[in-house]
């Protein structure tokens, strides 16, 4: 028996909530010491919030071959962007995606384990599953989207979904996108734990 009693939500429905967005401090990281900044601040946490992003690819009936290009991590003051196309992720940062004392929260997150993994050699610990969650709380919806919205009554927008990533500059509203996703996870983690 599910712990949520939540009605399913239609997208009319979703499209009338009010926009969520990450407010916090956005770090895209491009240097040493943002390097060091990213794991001193992440891993003074029990919890924080992981997704990826990969350049989409629109042959049809082709997956997509495109290498992970950017790697997001936050927390609920912090988002980091590691752009993964322009720079190799750091070994302190790899050292938290190995760690069982950091839990990492995102969605369908095993894929992203794996892209992350072709281009560095880690074991992966300590990563929750909020679409499992999810299911396990009674929930009958995967989505980040459909999630949002009936935890938060908050809409998440998708609109930056299929830009390019590998872009030589990303704009304001990929940034804000990529590190909201990140973000979300982590609230929606932190609302389905305390119901399980």
């Amino acid at each position: 028996m599910g712990k949520f009693h939540i009605e399913e939500i239609e997208k009319n429905q979703i499209r009338k909530l009010p926009k969520v967005t990450f407010s916090g401090k956005i770090v895209v990281v491009s240097t040493e010491d943002q390097e060091r900044e990213a794991y001193e601040h992440l891993s003074g946490f029990g919890v924080i919030g992981f997704d990826t992003e990969t350049k989409p690819s629109f042959k049809k009936g082709i997956a997509n071959q495109n290498k992970v290009a950017l790697l997001q991590l936050s927390s609920d003051e912090k988002a980091f962007i590691f752009r993964l196309n322009k720079r190799p992720l750091p070994k302190e940062i790899i050292h938290i995606l190995a760690s069982g004392h950091i839990v990492k929260a995102g969605a369908a997150v095993h894929d992203d384990i794996k892209a992350l993994q072709q281009m560095h050699d880690f074991k992966a610990e300590g990563f929750a599953d909020i679409q499992n969650m999810a299911e396990e709380a009674g929930l009958k919806v995967k989505s980040l989207r459909k999630l949002t919205a009936m935890l938060f009554h908050m809409r998440l927008s998708k609109s930056q979904r299929l830009t390019n990533w590998e872009a030589n500059h990303l704009s304001k509203p990929q940034l804000i996108y990529a590190a909201t996703d990140a973000w979300i996870s982590l609230k929606i983690y932190n609302a389905l734990k305390s119901a399980l």
